[in-house]
């Protein structure tokens, strides 16, 4: 981020406060499998906060934290545009999953942790 700070003739900070704002930009390690779930409110009157609370419990983990085996980083995203599909959960920055219910995410997670391995 340095070096793109000085190509453009910026100042560092406001490079840092880009990658720091966008969930889509990781400015520390990640694991295998980023989950990113939309809290906005259209997500959250559709459940968003009960999947979030879900993947916690599940991966043992809190928003912006990895598992200690690198599998999955949990991240809390803002909207994804897709509010008539919530709640969403965006993974890897690529694929978006919609209508994400705690069986939705239990059947997600099985899948990814035996393609992982």
């Amino acid at each position: 981020m340095d070096f793109v700070a000085h190509y453009l003739g910026m100042p560092p900070i406001a490079v840092y406060e880009v990658a720091s704002f966008y969930t889509m930009y990781d400015i520390k390690p990640v694991g295998r499998y980023k989950l990113t779930v939309c809290t906005n409110l259209p997500c959250a009157l559709q459940g968003a906060n009960i999947a979030a609370e879900h993947l916690k419990k599940k991966l043992g983990i809190g928003f912006g934290e990895t598992t200690s085996d690198g599998s999955f980083t949990l991240r809390e995203g803002e909207c994804m545009g897709a509010c008539g599909d919530a709640p969403v959960v965006l993974m890897n920055n690529k694929r978006m999953l919609c209508a994400m219910t705690p069986g939705k995410l239990d059947a997600l997670l099985k899948d990814l942790d035996g393609s992982s391995r």
